[in-house]
């Protein structure tokens, strides 16, 4: 088939349907929310039965609170390897059918289990596999009908789906959980996207045989950062690039996250004194972020095809490390207006980099078996779930989160100065 003048209506279907299924998947995002409500504050003693609607629930530390989250992650970026596979051999409708039905099932089987044991299984393992399947289905798919000269763009507004969920689920889940109880918001959300995930999933197609998608010429500068050539997983591994985008994924990931796990605790101890309405409606620090997180990947996107991606890298890398030596002392002085700042540039970072290492991996090693590469890469995001966690129990063991936060600042200063090494890997 000859290369058409313009990408057909097709293509944006595609891509508008796996906007709408990160928009499920990423209730991960939300977390904070629910995480407030396990763990127990001064009014409270730490494993006594919750009253009314949480009857059947006890009171979490932060550590136990997080590692739902956690493993919920580190699920996700394994499974996203099979899920890749998935994609590459059989195309994406299977495996966002599959993550829809597994999402759902993990968020009811948490709210019927009423224990921490169920959030880890429910939560964390069955919703972590939904979402590896569901992620590595909708990327791929949307990619492959777009030429490199949109791919910034076109991931960006994909993978927003993701970062953009906690908008409108933090509220919705402060909402439910008050209304119906934790069991009750979990329950509701579970059945919900099982059905708009299997829904959207269906939308999921590859391009019909010998599609090329429309491609104006590349500017000689832009040339070296692109390939041509598609390299499958073994001899990808063969190659330095492979595991510098690992760890470039590994600092870009954790700082994000761990704001994000952390982000309407931090409202409600900032804001307690001098604003009680923020502190009482804690979840607008993880909506906020949630619009920066998928501004992020938009934002990103679009000026990583304009400046490359690793300049796009190290700019955001470089602002974001600052805001995260800053922010204990913007806890500390009370201004919730510079800490929605410093947690704002911390969102827009993590959320331009899940822009940018999806691109960056079709750049290199093409777009043919990007499911399953990118699923390798997508390593990095997992590992990057350990920062968060380790931060609990420093939370636990100081009753702060300040040397988390100086340490996560650290790691992604060390994979900024790193990407400054990347080159096209040559055949």
């Amino acid at each position: 088939m000859s290369q058409s003048p313009r990408v057909p209506a097709r293509a944006w279907l595609v891509a508008g349907a796996g906007t709408v299924v990160n928009l499920c998947l990423g209730i991960l995002y939300a977390w904070s929310v629910w995480k407030a409500s396990l763990i127990a504050d001064k009014d409270h003693l730490a494993g006594s039965p919750m009253d009314g609607l949480n009857q059947g629930w006890t009171y979490l530390s932060d550590a136990q609170a997080t590692w739902a989250y956690a493993i919920c992650g580190f699920t996700f970026a394994l499974c996203m390897i099979p899920g890749g596979r998935i994609q590459d051999r059989y195309g994406p409708r299977i495996g966002a059918i599959l993550a829809g039905l597994c999402l759902g099932a993990g968020c009811i089987l948490a709210g019927l289990m009423k224990s921490y044991l169920g959030l880890i299984l429910g939560f964390g393992v069955l919703g972590g596999v939904g979402m590896g399947f569901g992620y590595a289905a909708a990327t791929p798919a949307a990619v492959k009908w777009f030429g490199p000269h949109r791919r910034g763009l076109i991931v960006g507004l994909v993978v927003g789906g993701y970062g953009g969920a906690a908008i409108y689920i933090s509220p919705l889940a402060k909402y439910l959980i008050a209304v119906w109880g934790i069991s009750g918001s979990f329950i509701g959300l579970g059945a919900l996207f099982a059905v708009v995930v299997v829904a959207a999933g269906l939308l999921l197609v590859w391009p019909p045989a010998g599609y090329t998608p429309p491609s104006p010429s590349i500017p000689d500068g832009s040339r070296t950062s692109m390939t041509q050539t598609d390299w499958s997983p073994l001899r990808m591994l063969g190659t330095w690039q492979f595991y510098v985008l690992v760890f470039l994924f590994i600092g870009s990931a954790q700082s994000g996250l761990l704001v994000i796990a952390n982000a309407t605790p931090i409202l409600n101890t900032t804001a307690a004194a001098s604003l009680p309405f923020l502190a009482a409606n804690a979840w607008l620090l993880a909506s906020f972020g949630g619009l920066l997180n998928a501004s992020g990947r938009v934002g990103t996107g679009i000026y990583s095809d304009k400046i490359g991606r690793v300049r796009a890298y190290v700019t955001n890398g470089l602002v974001s490390a600052l805001c995260l030596f800053l922010t204990p002392m913007v806890i500390k002085s009370g201004n919730v207006y510079l800490l929605f700042l410093v947690v704002g540039v911390a969102f827009w970072q993590y959320g331009g980099g899940l822009s940018l290492m999806p691109a960056i991996t079709a750049d290199y090693y093409g777009s043919k078996n990007m499911g399953l590469n990118y699923g390798l890469v997508f390593i990095g995001w997992g590992i990057a779930f350990f920062i968060p966690q380790i931060a609990g129990y420093i939370k636990d063991l100081t009753g702060s989160l300040d040397n988390a936060f100086y340490l996560s600042g650290g790691l992604l200063l060390t994979a900024v100065l790193l990407s400054l090494l990347l080159r096209r890997p040559v055949i």
